[in-house]
C-alpha cells in the first residue's frame, strides 16, 4: 500500500524513465526509439545512471553497437 502511494507521488515522466531504463538494461538490442525517449527524459542525476548502463553494455559486448558508443559520447 505504501509503495502504491509512493508511485502515486512519482511524476509519470520519472516512472516512464524508470521502466524504459529497465527495458534498455534487459533487452539485448534496445530500439533507437526507446533510447531516444530515455534521452529526452533524462535529468542530470539520471544521465549518469543511463551512461553507466550503456557503458556496461558496451563493455560486455564483443562487438559493441556504434550507436551505443555514440550515445555515451554525447552524454559526456
Amino acid at each position: 500500500m505504501a509503495e502504491d502511494q509512493a508511485h502515486d507521488q512519482e511524476p509519470i515522466s520519472r516512472m516512464l524513465l524508470r521502466v524504459l531504463l529497465t527495458k534498455v538494461a534487459r533487452d539485448p538490442y534496445p530500439s533507437a526509439t526507446m533510447m531516444d525517449t530515455v534521452e529526452e527524459l533524462l535529468t542530470p542525476d539520471t544521465a549518469q545512471i543511463y551512461a553507466r548502463l550503456l557503458l556496461a553494455r558496451i563493455e560486455e559486448d564483443e562487438f559493441p553497437s556504434l550507436d551505443m558508443i555514440d550515445r555515451v559520447r554525447n552524454l559526456v
